[in-house]
């Protein structure tokens, strides 16, 4: 061996052993580096655990794949039954034209109120006795406290006075029977409304509509309007109430569920004008029916004939004829303050027909008598709830038959 080697080397033994603690901790720590590195690459690769909540998944660059090395069973999936799908929202129903109920409630069950105030006081009146001047007396202070008006209350105690005279309390009712029935018959319309039964003469057919505030005439026009277009009818409404707040949002939300357009004005704004391009866009568009609604106000009687005038004549300018029917709203709860009304707008405007409201709510049905025997005006319409199919047409012979139910 080279002499110069040997001495390297032997200088290099030396120095291992002098220096073996340092030597052992440096292969010590060069081996737990190559361990760690060994553990990073083959352990860490299997299969982690699924993570308790979906979260982001942040994935590292991939290192080059190892050797083969022996297959690692990946842990067992647990199958998730699916979610159910949630439920698909439930569509708005469409604007269309709002259908009476199937099945209306019996209009003797409305009648309730008005039949116990005139029938039940007469039971009470009359009991087991017989017809004579102390029975009429009281019999005449229970039809003056029926609302049935002053005039039409002596008419048809004069007529139990001649035909019951003697009799019972069967007696009495039914000469009161007859005797009502008379008089609504001759208030009863020969026909259906026009569109709803009778003929649609005009197109469009023009329906102004009068009555003060509160009596329901808004409510009414929009009852009416549903009634058309179930019949399959084109409407347009005319929200001529240009003085009410809030009138011609309150006719727009029947427009809406009726599916109806409506023409409005400016608040204040003159009700003719109103009118006038209500019976101008029905005409454009082809409609059936146009109803047109009134300021509601109580007013001397001087003005309310100008302002009133003035709508029938612009509309008559605009379609020859027309209005075609001019409907009194009233509201049977008012008693006979309904006939006062009636007096007044009768002077005023040509009404061609009446609509009796809320008979439902109230114990003055029986104003209905009054206004058929004062005014002989026929009764188009009577409303005897909410809905629109509680707007029934009259008919005399139902009404008295509800009146009269036991």
């Amino acid at each position: 061996m080279d002499p110069s080697l040997a001495e390297a080397l032997g200088a290099a033994i030396a120095w291992i052993d002098a220096n073996a603690a340092v030597v052992g901790h440096a292969f010590s720590a060069a081996m737990l580096v190559l361990f760690e590195v060994m553990r990073r690459r083959f352990v860490l690769r299997a299969p982690a655990p699924a993570p308790a909540a979906p979260a982001p998944r942040i994935e590292a660059p991939k290192a080059p794949a190892p050797a083969p090395q022996p297959a690692v069973a990946a842990p067992v999936a647990v199958a998730v039954p699916p979610s159910p799908p949630a439920p698909e929202p439930i569509a708005a129903p469409p604007l269309a034209p709002v259908r009476p109920e199937a099945a209306p409630r019996p209009l003797r069950e409305r009648l309730a109120r008005t039949r116990e105030a005139l029938l039940g006081g007469l039971g009470r009146v009359l009991g087991t006795r017989r017809v004579d001047e102390g029975v009429l007396e009281e019999l005449e202070a229970l039809l003056f406290s029926a609302d049935l008006g002053v005039r039409t209350a002596e008419s048809l105690l004069e007529t139990v006075r001649k035909q019951a005279s003697g009799g019972d309390a069967d007696a009495v009712r039914r000469v009161l029977r007859e005797a009502i029935l008379e008089r609504l018959r001759k208030v009863e319309p020969a026909q259906g409304a026009p569109g709803l039964g009778g003929p649609l003469e005009a197109r469009p057919h023009v329906i102004l509509v009068l009555g003060v505030n509160g009596s329901g005439k808004t409510t009414t026009i929009g009852k009416l309007a549903a009634r058309y277009r179930e019949a399959g009818h084109q409407v347009v409404l005319g929200a001529g109430d240009t003085f009410r707040a809030a009138a011609a949002e309150q006719l727009q939300i029947w427009g809406e569920r009726s599916g109806c357009e409506v023409v409005a004005g400016a608040p204040g704004g003159d009700p003719a004008a109103v009118a006038f391009d209500t019976v101008k866009a029905a005409k454009a568009r082809g409609a059936d029916v146009a109803i047109v609604d009134t300021a509601g106000r109580l007013q001397t009687k001087a003005p309310l004939m100008e302002e009133l005038g003035k709508i029938a004549r612009v509309i008559g300018r605009e379609l020859p004829g027309a209005p075609h029917e001019t409907l009194l709203v009233l509201d049977a709860n008012t008693g006979q303050n309904a006939l006062s009304q009636a007096r007044l707008f009768t002077e005023v405007a040509p009404v061609s027909g009446i609509a009796l409201t809320k008979l439902d709510g109230t114990a003055k049905g029986g104003v209905i008598v009054g206004l058929a025997d004062e005014f002989g005006i026929p009764v188009r319409w009577v409303g005897v709830g909410e809905g629109a199919a509680d707007l029934r047409e009259f008919r005399a012979d139902d009404f008295v038959e509800a009146l009269f139910a036991s």
